[in-house]
């Protein structure tokens, strides 16, 4: 009888396909892979329910699947900051990383420490969890931040961070361009003198990424909302 590590991964096995293999690869999956899409995980990850060491097992084993599973099934307050440094680092990847900063990162209790440190990381995974969770101060909670000095950094660091790294920076920037009207000219300043993103592709429908067209659909929302 399979135990439930290996019964989860023969189910995620039997879920995977190559169609979603290549997309993963686009996105810098280089490593094992099933290929699952997003939504089946989820649904796997619903019928287990959570189960804290089957989702250490699951990361332990290095597959994209059973990792984006195992961020579902983790309980964020039973990881030391230690181990959430480990993992941060090991997520290598867009689709990994961007989940265990939602689902797993966000939720930590020690996450404004990390935070702190991670800003400043030389690695490009955990300088992206930092900014994530910069972003996320941003939008929710800006008390305490100096708000000027990071679009200071943004001017100066954005253009020549990594990719990884470079992506939540501009979650940041556009932030700022959004939620604070003081700061909105030098943010949009900013980031039409970067231009990063600017021709990036969107689907029809959604918003680019270019922190200006960003900025200015998102408070054209707000002010249509009031």
């Amino acid at each position: 009888m399979p135990t439930p590590l290996e019964g989860t991964l023969e189910r995620l096995a039997a879920l995977g396909s190559e169609r979603m293999r290549a997309q993963n690869r686009k996105h810098g999956v280089a490593g094992e892979q099933f290929g699952v899409r997003l939504g089946d995980i989820r649904k796997v990850a619903a019928a287990i329910k959570g189960d804290h060491a089957l989702a250490l097992s699951l990361w332990e084993t290095g597959n994209l699947d059973a990792r984006l599973l195992a961020i579902l099934l983790l309980a964020p307050e039973r990881l030391t900051a230690a181990e959430l440094d480990r993992m941060v680092r090991a997520a290598d990847s867009q689709p990994l990383a961007d989940w265990l900063n939602a689902y797993v990162v966000r939720k930590h209790p020690e996450k404004e420490a990390l935070r702190e440190r991670w800003m400043d990381d030389p690695d490009p995974w955990a300088a992206r969890a930092g900014w994530d969770l910069t972003a996320e101060r941003i939008g929710k909670c800006r008390e305490g931040l100096d708000l000027a000095a990071l679009l200071d950094r943004i001017e100066a660091e954005m253009a020549s961070a990594h990719p990884a790294a470079q992506w939540t920076m501009n979650f940041c920037l556009a932030g700022i361009g959004i939620h604070v009207p003081a700061l909105r000219a030098r943010a949009l300043a900013i980031g039409e003198r970067l231009g990063l993103y600017r021709d990036y592709p969107v689907s029809k429908g959604c918003t680019s990424p270019f922190a200006p067209i960003w900025i200015a659909e998102m408070v054209r929302r707000q002010e249509g909302a009031k």
